[in-house]
């Protein structure tokens, strides 16, 4: 039986690292909203044993460094199941672009071993199975809207946006996520470091304790805890969800809630390091903002770059003018976590359609 499985991409509504911790990760805060992009896993479980790992994109490992292979591994055992299982991924999103290609295509890929083996693993088991094989699998168990904290596993479903236009760029760049997290280190270390940590301190990021501290990059994430409660506790305002009663007026719900993103003035830590390595990056984003987005921002550790639109001609249009530039820019939506669940399982009579 052949199984296939949309793997949606993700973007992150803002980053903020902090501290390194023992395991050797960092402590993040992030908003993570899943997109309508995505590669297609196709799963197939035969007779035999073993796991097969396919792909016509060479920059994709086949061997068990793959995530898909790990994560088949892992479900394999948990369910008890025997067979040989051969997992095909189509590319179309990015490597290491910054949109959770890889942990993305290791949830489809057991979303499709369920699927493929009629068997379900308890919640607890996909997450913890998720949580072994990378920091950011857990998203795609959630979908839609999420909190991420820890390390960015640690996650937490939010009230869902409302289906956003967004334009997509990917620039023929990789940036390495374990090299963008050392160059944030050695720039905490450094002169600027300092900086930003005062600048942080004045800020508000500290309390005033009447001590000569500097703000530390964990007390900074209590800060970024409160920016971002300032920002989702305005939600249900800007979007006019039920328990708030009338729709908010006075123009879109989208318009509002893009203008209170901004306002709230949340950032991509990582953009303080990547662009100065990557100018290039930093000329996009402007590129993006010229053309209309009303908020712009590298995704993850990058390279990918996304505007957030007011609407799908506004979208359009600055993605086509865009692609006159030279630039790979797409327009799509946000997906609500409805549409994310509702979209993963590719149904037979639709295989054609991707």
């Amino acid at each position: 039986m052949t199984v296939a499985v949309r793997s949606f991409a993700k973007i992150n509504l803002g980053l903020y690292i902090g501290g390194a911790r023992a395991d050797g990760f960092h402590d993040l805060r992030t908003v993570y909203q899943t997109i309508a992009l995505h590669d297609v896993i196709r799963v197939t479980i035969g007779r035999g044993r073993g796991i097969e790992i396919l792909c016509q994109d060479t920059r994709v490992p086949l061997d068990s460094s793959n995530t898909c292979y790990r994560i088949a591994e892992r479900v394999m055992s948990e369910l008890n199941a025997t067979g040989r299982v051969r997992i095909e991924i189509e590319k179309r999103l990015p490597v290491q672009g910054g949109m959770g290609a890889a942990s993305s295509n290791a949830v489809a890929a057991m979303v499709g071993l369920e699927t493929a083996l009629k068997k379900k693993l308890s919640p607890a088991a996909r997450l913890r199975i998720a949580a072994e094989v990378g920091s950011d699998l857990p998203l795609f168990l959630v979908g839609g809207t999420v909190l991420g904290v820890g390390r960015g596993e640690e996650v937490y479903p939010l009230p869902n946006l409302d289906s956003l236009p967004v334009v997509i760029v990917t620039p023929g760049i990789g940036v390495s996520t374990p090299k963008a997290f050392a160059d944030w280190d050695a720039l905490m270390q450094g002169d600027k470091g300092a900086e930003l940590r005062s600048a942080w301190t004045s800020e508000g990021a500290r309390p005033h304790t009447g001590r000569l501290t500097p703000t530390l990059p964990s007390d900074r994430l209590l800060e970024v805890g409160r920016v971002f409660s300032a920002w989702l506790s305005d939600l249900p305002k800007v979007l006019g969800l039920p328990n708030t009663g009338a729709p908010a007026k006075g123009g879109s719900r989208a318009e509002k809630l893009l203008l209170d993103l901004v306002r709230t003035g949340i950032e991509n830590d990582f953009e303080r390091v990547v662009f100065p390595k990557y100018p290039e990056l930093r000329d996009i984003k402007g590129e993006l903002e010229r053309a209309g987005a009303r908020y712009a921002s590298l995704s993850g550790s990058g390279s990918t770059l996304y505007g957030l639109f007011r609407s799908s001609a506004e979208a359009a249009k600055a993605a086509s003018r865009l692609r006159e530039r030279g630039l790979k820019a797409v327009a799509t939506r946000t997906l609500t976590r409805r549409q994310y669940r509702k979209g993963l399982v590719i149904r037979r009579s639709s295989l054609a359609q991707g």
